[in-house]
């Protein structure tokens, strides 16, 4: 995991030595949007306007970050609207990079070699880290965002004249539930992996590691009431959730020494995991292959011998329980 600097590449990893071994992410630099009659978001001086074939994602599937944005443009139908480029599952000295294997397709835009030349075309001179997922807007040869969690608000609405209308993953009423359960699932879960991972002392490691099953061990206690994290209704919190708990066991537990629990060991948990890979179209998006290929083999300072195990056997396809919530739906998926 590299980064660019005043354009240029580095191959840097993370710097714990300032902050007492805690990993601490960087902010995502580009944060525009696309909106429907692509005026500015306030505060923003770039417009986007949402037009079918005008955007590109980058992506890696082994990324939860831009898993998120795959399942939301698969689930809202965008796939004939939105073009992908897939990134190698290995990110080694060079960064993300467009080695065409395994399922990655190369750079179908540019014929580029590593992901790093993408932020050098929007901003030749670039400092910062080098991450998935790209919004890339085609007309004006620019990075629109690399902020996933504002991605998949643009993909729930701004298409909608192109994509599936009816479903709707941020809806109003839950706006104030939805953002409370990201806020804690962000920082404890989704964040909270890594910073066990790539903690560098052992009371970071043992912070990261307390909050992380505490927070898992309150959302399981949520799920065994509600079907879903606000109730009855599938949203994003649900999603950013997914991404992080279908890579659990399989990665989590071992490499990144999460392993009080597995997400197996949690009933609700577990159940509520299959319930939302089986949901149609979300288990394509799942590569279990490049997820462990990914991290195992990537990340030399936690694995020196980049040997990826060949478990754990997981069965994300198999009956889930979660059905007993459907009185309260019709036996339905709600959306919004």
């Amino acid at each position: 995991m590299g980064l660019l600097v005043d354009g240029q590449w580095q191959d840097k990893w993370y710097d714990t030595s300032a902050s007492g071994g805690r990993f601490e992410r960087s902010e995502s630099q580009f944060r525009d949007f696309v909106t429907v009659d692509g005026a500015p978001v306030s505060g923003r001086t770039r417009g986007f306007k949402a037009e079918p074939g005008r955007y590109h994602l980058y992506v890696s599937l082994a990324c939860p970050w831009a898993h998120r944005t795959l399942i939301l443009r698969t689930l809202k139908k965008l796939e004939g609207i939105i073009s992908i480029s897939i990134v190698d599952h290995f990110m080694g000295k060079d960064g993300w990079t467009f080695v065409e294997r395994d399922g990655s397709t190369g750079d179908t835009l540019y014929g580029s070699r590593f992901l790093h030349q993408i932020y050098t075309k929007a901003d030749p001179n670039y400092s910062g880290r080098v991450t998935v997922p790209i919004l890339w807007d085609k007309h004006q040869k620019t990075i629109v965002s690399n902020e996933s969690s504002e991605i998949i608000r643009m993909l729930n609405k701004a298409f909608d004249a192109w994509g599936d209308d009816t479903a709707d993953f941020y809806p109003d009423r839950l706006a104030a539930d939805i953002d409370a359960w990201n806020d804690r699932v962000y920082g404890s879960i989704n964040n909270g992996v890594y910073r066990c991972g790539f903690a560098t002392t052992q009371e970071a490691y043992e912070e990261a590691f307390d909050d992380l099953f505490g927070a898992l061990d309150a959302v399981e206690e949520q799920l065994s009431k509600n079907r879903y994290l606000t109730g009855n209704t599938l949203t994003e919190a649900d999603w950013r959730l997914f991404t992080t708990l279908v890579r659990f066991d399989p990665v989590y537990f071992g490499h990144f020494k999460s392993n009080l629990r597995r997400i197996a060991d949690y009933p609700n948990l577990w159940n509520y995991t299959c319930d939302l890979y089986q949901v149609p179209g979300v288990a394509e998006t799942v590569d279990l292959h490049h997820i462990k290929h990914h991290y195992y083999a990537s990340h030399e300072t936690i694995n020196p011998t980049r040997i990826v195990p060949r478990g754990p056997q997981i069965d994300y396809a198999r009956p889930s329980d979660r059905n007993r919530f459907d009185s309260a739906s019709g036996g339905q998926i709600v959306y919004q």
